[in-house]
């Protein structure tokens, strides 16, 4: 267009955050786009820590080795053992969702979840004496999962007893990662339930379900044949799953990898139809692999000086944190924000518990609420439109240092999932993570409640921001 044309048509005005200048031309009948934009409110610290960040020369090349090593990894199932011998882990000993917590701080379905390990461990008879020795810490100690090459949903606790599944990095082996099995929905202990059915199917998922699965892997691996669940999470988003809240393709895909084995293990006949149930009427099973792929791909890319790249994301029901790759396992904490969505008959947002489990591990890895927009059946159950999903995952592009081939979204054109999240665009354009989550009950023992979305407090990323700036070199 030349100088001619602008002066020749009528003129077309965008204000940007400038309220002021928007009312004045349209009270002179001028046609205006006000769009809703505002610079991020943040303190004169956390500006001169981003300053400093932005201009560490390490950081491009730093950010650029955390993106590539986030997105070459290659997450193979290789086993499923109880985590007694997966984790080490002795009677009295828990994992935890989220960063670290203590008992006086922990919130409804954690203690719940909690008073469930104790009683399926057979440590407590009842709910009381179960409580009173957590609060007491006669004989029991909590951790958080991501400590130990683990990652749990929801509360996330893991005792000695539960198994687990054991996924390794195939370009490193050394690389591991592992998550217990999913229970279902509803009334589960991962959302602080612990009622007789929960401590009921626990053991028979320790019997029968993680024996027959664990015999049905190797089978499987001796066959030949590898379980790659990173090519499961490529398939999965391109056939309508986000990975976090929708997990039906990956679930029925596990299943048909693991189903001759499983068949030809030489299990009781009845064992092999209830494990096969089990899994295929659970459309969440494979988050509890598509979780650990997450761990693998977050810590691969840690632990590089000068990189803002965001390596886990977490919540323990009462704090939110985040781990980034220049600061290693150092944790930014805040309160959790509550979820909003839709809720279960009989519940309502009074009954929703703050934000919990370290399922955005997803986000952290580029899919879940990254990748909205691959998966339009779930936005009504999270309480959105599909415009809104469409919009949701182009945001996320803006905060993301890259695009994930392996991960493709079918109708962006196949771009790639937005991965690596970046601190410094985070807090730059003010734009949080979108994180897709489940609601578990503010009282213990009550269960799920519900299902929506959420987004990371700020102030994890101020205070990552802060510690970044002060491991920077001075020159």
């Amino acid at each position: 267009m030349s100088p001619a044309d602008l002066l020749g048509t009528p003129p077309s005005v965008l204000a940007a955050g400038a309220h002021l200048l928007t009312e004045a031309l349209q009270s002179q009948a001028v046609p205006v786009l006000d769009v809703d934009f505002r610079p991020s409110e943040t303190s004169d610290d956390v500006s001169a820590a981003l300053h400093t960040v932005l201009s560490d020369p390490r950081r491009p090349t730093a950010d650029a080795r955390a993106l590539a090593a986030m997105m070459g990894v290659r997450a193979l199932l290789v086993d499923v053992l109880p985590a007694s011998e997966a984790l080490g882990l002795q009677p009295g000993q828990f994992l935890h969702a989220g960063p670290p917590l203590q008992w006086e701080r922990a919130s409804g379905p954690m203690r719940g979840a909690l008073i469930g390990a104790m009683l399926f461990e057979g440590l407590a008879t009842c709910a009381a004496e179960a409580e009173a020795k957590l609060a007491a810490g006669e004989g029991v100690s909590f951790s958080p999962c991501h400590e130990h090459r683990t990652v749990g949903p929801m509360a996330g606790v893991v005792s000695p007893s539960m198994w687990m599944f054991r996924l390794v990095d195939a370009n490193d082996p050394e690389r591991v990662a592992h998550c217990s099995l999913n229970e279902g929905l509803g009334k589960v202990l991962r959302y602080g339930a612990y009622g007789p059915e929960v401590i009921t199917r626990l053991r028979w998922m320790a019997d029968i379900l993680g024996p027959a699965l664990a015999s049905a892997v190797r089978g499987t691996i001796a066959g030949g044949r590898e379980i790659d669940i990173t090519a499961i999470v490529g398939q999965m988003v391109q056939m309508g799953d986000e990975g976090h809240n929708r997990n039906r393709a990956g679930t029925l895909m596990f299943l048909r990898e693991i189903l001759p084995a499983l068949i030809d293990s030489g299990l009781p006949t009845a064992d092999v139809a209830q494990v096969a149930a089990f899994v295929s009427r659970n459309d969440h099973f494979a988050l509890n692999l598509v979780m650990p792929c997450g761990k693998l791909m977050g810590d691969a890319a840690a632990g590089i000086p000068g990189s803002a790249v965001v390596t886990a994301m977490c919540r323990n029901g009462t704090d939110f944190g985040i781990r980034v790759s220049g600061t290693g396992d150092a944790w930014f904490a805040a309160p959790a924000n509550t979820p909003q969505g839709l809720f279960l008959a009989g519940f309502g947002p009074d009954d929703a518990n703050p934000d919990i489990g370290d399922s955005a591990i997803t986000e952290t890895m580029g899919i879940g609420g990254m990748v909205m927009a691959t998966a339009p059946a779930i936005v009504r159950l999270v309480g959105g439109a599909v415009p809104d999903a469409l919009a949701v995952t182009r945001r996320m592009y803006e905060i993301t240092l890259g695009e994930n081939p392996a991960f493709a979204v079918p109708i962006l054109e196949f771009r790639g999932a937005p991965t690596g999240i970046d601190v410094t665009r985070v807090l730059r354009t003010g734009i949080a993570p979108q994180i897709n989550t489940g609601m578990a009950g503010r009282v213990a023992g009550t269960g799920q409640v519900g299902a929506g979305l959420v987004t990371p407090p700020m102030d994890c990323f101020e205070q990552a921001i802060i510690a970044l700036a002060a491991a920077v070199p001075s020159t």
